[in-house]
């Protein structure tokens, strides 16, 4: 069975491939016999309840600067598609949802991967948030007096913005930090949205481990850890990647949480857990796929491309 694939995507002649999970996705669909074409959201068109993109024919090979060729570009309907990756970077704004409004229009008919409905309303942070007994104590608000409780209660914390991506503005307050005060006032004047107040878990100095599952069902990990001088732990910020087994309470969690990403249509999800805690389910452009492969764990891009294969024969 030959599919008709596009991938929406960042430029992708500006991606790093070696760690690029997206580019993983696409070396296995081309090794399958998939016909690829490539388009990057900006070049969506939204008409007479129809969609078309600017897609471009594509054959992509594992050399960096020599990675993808290009063909002329068309437009299309995106109807046309057997199957769409939705695979653009966050961060997760309102250019990111129109894209998923979008690309709603003609999901199943062409297999959206992941459902673009489902990833408007399951921001990482956000979502995560459905399955508190397994993560660690949480606040989502802008309100200072609920942060100082918070503060209060738990003393050591992180604060993060609700849509930030790859590690971007995290920091740690320890109880008797006086940098409290000017970190509330530069993330109020920052960012418009809520912010994720967490208690710190000392544990992330063993690592976080990204685990990725495929519909629903754990497939492989890798343990991220940070370097000594920082406490952020994901690869593009200096983190390195080691591999990693599951332990039971991460099984645990996949358990858990497996029949909700199932029941949504979330075929490639990557969730992070430092120590016994669940801190994220990353649904937009999960990473992870090349470092698991690397370190001599299963092919992911593979187990992906079974599903979506077996989804299409349906």
């Amino acid at each position: 069975m030959s599919l008709n694939i596009a991938v929406q995507m960042d430029p992708i002649e500006r991606i790093k491939i070696a760690g690029d999970s997206t580019f993983a996705l696409l070396l296995e669909a081309q090794q399958r016999g998939h016909k690829l074409s490539y388009y990057p959201p900006d070049r969506m068109a939204f008409t007479g309840n129809r969609v078309y993109v600017g897609a471009q024919s594509l054959t992509v090979k594992d050399v960096q600067g020599e990675h993808a060729v290009l063909g002329e570009q068309k437009r299309v309907e995106a109807s046309s598609f057997d199957v769409i990756l939705l695979r653009q970077d966050p961060p997760f704004d309102l250019a990111y949802i129109s894209t998923t409004h979008m690309l709603e229009r003609v999901h199943p008919k062409t297999l959206v991967v992941n459902d673009p409905a489902e990833v408007r309303n399951a921001p990482e942070k956000i979502f995560v948030m459905q399955f508190p007994q397994l993560m660690p104590p949480t606040l989502i608000t802008r309100d200072l007096g609920e942060i100082k409780e918070f503060r209060k209660q738990y003393g050591d914390i992180v604060m993060k913005p609700l849509y930030g991506k790859g590690g971007e503005a995290v920091f740690r307050l320890q109880a008797d930090d006086l940098n409290f005060g000017s970190l509330y006032d530069l993330f109020a004047v920052t960012f418009r949205e809520p912010w994720v107040v967490q208690q710190f878990l000392p544990a992330v100095r063993h690592g976080d481990k990204r685990i990725i599952l495929v519909d629903g069902e754990f497939a492989g990990a890798v343990n991220r850890v940070p370097a000594a001088d920082d406490l952020r732990s994901n690869l593009a910020r200096g983190g390195s990647a080691k591999e990693a087994d599951l332990t039971p309470r991460e099984r645990e969690i996949c358990e858990t949480i497996g029949p909700a990403l199932r029941e949504r249509g979330l075929i490639f999800v990557g969730i992070d857990v430092i120590g016994d805690y669940l801190t994220e389910i990353n649904v937009t452009s999960p990473t992870g796929v090349r470092a698991i492969k690397k370190l001599g764990g299963p092919d992911t891009a593979a187990m992906i491309w079974d599903v979506i294969e077996k989804k299409r024969a349906r």
